[in-house]
């Protein structure tokens, strides 16, 4: 009989050893009493102390203040597609309720052309709406609501004039449809004119790095204070989606809009009392007329403010290459002593003026510049 080696008993001894512990310990920990254990749990919402710095702490208190006032505002129409069939089309945009009777500020493009419109609040309320009116030169609109025994809380309206670069801003909308989003960012820019479309302009636009993004339109831009300073239009994109350049339409410029559209049922606008073309060096070559840049007046508003004035218009026609000319008439040059390159240019600066004021407008007639002074009319 083989007597097993000593080194070798040892070994086969640890390893039963081992086997028995890791057994003990499996069994131990899947049915042996636990000792109970303290888990921090994370603080509710609305309950436990929640640390903020000052800069959250202010957000969270602007967005709790502002979003029920914040509107997603979602527009229906029927149209006919190439066979004549009916379809319906929906759209989306923002705005926000700026009294207690349910006026709610928005652009203008976001309920272009809708036959029904729905008001979302951020409180949940829904709301039919209809069309107060629109200024479509600002990109304007205003709808209101009927809100019965719901209590709303509008938001205040702030001053536009006195923005400074660098300033925090808060944005609250629902962009692709997501509600009472807020993004937060600076003042980038101020004063910018942005070309919204062939005849539709921000003026003054106040440019920020607040992520707007389609449904942002309409919204409110807020300042630290939960005051609106703008309404966020309009984003320069390359990609369709933010890029870090937003711009908002004054909220002066939108309160003045509102103003008239309640008081008066349209917007109270300036008017000079011209139509006329643009005009560029080779066809000022061709006139024998020496600027290179302004407008050729080629029709006055008969008993209007620039015929009272006695600023002419075109006497006969012409053909310019495929266009077709009335010459004869004034050049406009420049209204207050800013210069006017286009139709659009005269339309900005129109645009600062109400009606019965009085500019100064600078002519070119008969080869020689001259200035007139014009009272402003309503158009």
């Amino acid at each position: 009989m083989t007597r097993e080696q000593p080194g070798r008993r040892a070994i086969r001894l640890l390893a039963l050893g081992l086997i028995v512990g890791l057994i003990a310990y499996w069994a131990g920990s899947r049915y042996g009493q636990h000792p109970t254990r303290t888990v921090s749990a994370l603080p509710a919402p609305a309950g436990g102390d929640v640390t903020l710095d000052p800069t959250e702490a202010e957000n969270v208190r602007i967005y709790r203040q502002a979003s029920p006032a914040v509107a997603n505002i979602v527009t229906r129409t029927v149209q006919l597609d190439v066979f004549f069939e009916p379809v319906a089309w929906e759209g989306a945009g923002s705005g926000f309720v700026i009294d207690t009777a349910g006026h709610i500020l928005t652009n203008y493009h976001v309920v272009e052309g809708a036959q029904t419109i729905e008001v979302t609040l951020g409180d949940q309320s829904r709301f039919k709406a209809k069309k107060i009116g629109e200024d479509t030169r600002n990109d304007i609109a205003l709808i209101q609501i009927d809100p019965g025994d719901h209590k709303l809380s509008p938001l205040p309206l702030g001053d536009s004039r006195n923005l400074l670069v660098g300033q925090r801003v808060l944005a609250i909308g629902n962009p692709f449809g997501f509600q009472s989003t807020l993004t937060t960012g600076v003042v980038s820019s101020l004063g910018r004119t942005v070309q919204t479309g062939e005849n539709t302009f921000i003026d003054d636009a106040i440019q920020t790095d607040a992520a707007i993004n389609r449904g942002n339109s309409g919204g409110p831009l807020l300042n630290t204070r939960g005051e609106v300073i703008g309404i966020n239009s309009a984003m320069y994109t390359p990609t369709g989606t933010t890029v870090g350049i937003g711009f908002a339409i004054p909220i002066n410029t939108a309160r003045r809009v509102a103003n008239d559209l309640i008081t008066e049922g349209r917007v109270r606008r300036a008017t000079l009392g011209v139509e006329g073309r643009a005009i560029w060096p080779g066809l000022a070559e061709a006139l024998n007329i020496p600027v290179e840049h302004g407008i050729l007046i080629e029709r006055v508003t008969s008993g209007g403010p620039a015929a009272q004035a006695g600023i002419r218009g075109g006497t006969r026609t012409v053909l310019a290459g495929l266009q077709q000319l009335t010459i004869g008439g004034d050049v406009l040059v420049a209204v207050d002593g800013k210069e006017v390159n286009s139709p659009t240019d005269l339309n900005l600066l129109l645009n600062r003026d109400a009606p019965g004021d009085t500019v100064t407008v600078t002519l070119v007639r008969d080869g020689k510049k001259m200035d007139v002074r014009v009272k402003l009319g309503q158009g």
